[in-house]
């Protein structure tokens, strides 16, 4: 509860938002310099190819190293035996190792987010950075054989970086940072009805609804594509982004997905959208969930080929 209640007080600091807001423009403009390359770098540190954040797999690496840091200083302490120590020594310069990767995949997703949970990620980040530093001392000190000293700044860092995993935690589970934002619940097990055909114009993306759920609906040709309306980074509108071929691009972040099969086309979402069926009867564009997500096995939904509509026959009533 103490975590979550600080977690809350540093949301409500605005005095953070320019330091903030200069740091993530910083990075946004180091990317941007790199020009294709950077794009792709960046995606890659966000975890694209992945299919979840990259950050979250290298930042177990130092807390589990520096965990056993801290057993094994404690043995060597109890015991005197040398080969405690050394273990020790080793498992901090690997921590320290798997902290680089975790500051640099962290910052690239954090630059990407939005106030409160931007300044919680920032003081989260400068924790981590002080905990680092700590570590990165105990190291040094180690080289020149004052394991008492080491083993203090070790146990210090360690409780720093404690509290501020605990902060990350509330990023994640709080502010849902790195979670899949698209609803991939309600998904809909029939044919409905969202739209009529004559509302859908070539090229446009629009959004459609069914009991609360957003659609996106684009119309290429003969075919038209039913994707998640809600992006699956932040839940931004994707019906009001830029349709590019047969890429949508997020208006809020920039993420891109494929509407023809919800794929991650760039960062820095990580998580496919929920694609839908779709089909022309009577007039209306129908959709439902694809055949993968009722449960038949079908294969990767987000590698499945493109589903053109299916145009049924009007009935002698229809215009």
């Amino acid at each position: 509860m103490a975590i979550k209640g600080l977690s809350k007080t540093i949301g409500r600091q605005e005095w953070l938002e320019p330091v903030e807001q200069a740091l993530s423009k910083g990075v946004q403009s180091t990317f941007q310099a790199g020009g294709s390359a950077g794009k792709k770098t960046q995606d890659f540190l966000h975890g694209t190819w992945l299919g979840h954040p990259l950050h979250a797999v290298l930042t177990d690496l130092p807390l589990g190293a520096w965990t056993a840091a801290i057993v094994f200083d404690s043995v060597e302490a109890i015991t005197d035996r040398d080969e405690f120590g050394a273990a020790a020594d080793a498992c901090v310069g690997f921590g320290l190792v798997g902290a680089i990767g975790a500051a640099v995949t962290g910052l690239t997703d954090w630059h990407q987010t939005d106030p409160p949970a931007r300044r919680v990620g920032l003081v989260h980040g400068v924790m981590n950075l002080l905990g680092t530093s700590l570590f990165a001392a105990s190291w040094v000190n180690r080289r020149k054989d004052r394991r008492g000293l080491a083993r203090g700044l070790s146990t210090l860092g360690y409780l720093i970086a404690g509290v501020s995993a605990q902060l990350g935690g509330h990023l994640v589970y709080d502010h849902r940072i790195g979670v899949d934002h698209a609803p991939a619940q309600g998904l809909l097990q029939d044919f409905v009805p969202v739209l009529d055909e004559s509302e859908l114009l070539p090229g446009t993306p629009t959004r459609a609804a069914y009991n609360g759920l957003p659609i996106l609906l684009v119309r290429r040709g003969d075919q038209v594509y039913a994707i998640a309306e809600t992006c699956s980074h932040l839940g931004g509108p994707l019906a009001e982004g830029r349709l590019d071929g047969d890429v949508i691009q997020c208006p809020w972040h920039g993420s891109q997905f494929s509407v023809s099969d919800g794929s991650v086309v760039g960062g820095p979402a990580v998580h496919p959208q929920p694609c839908l069926e779709t089909r022309v009867n009577n007039g209306q564009i129908e959709v439902r969930s694809e055949r993968s997500l009722r449960g038949v096995q079908t294969g990767d939904v987000t590698s499945a080929p493109p589903i053109a509509a299916e145009r049924l026959p009007r009935t002698g009533t229809d215009r």
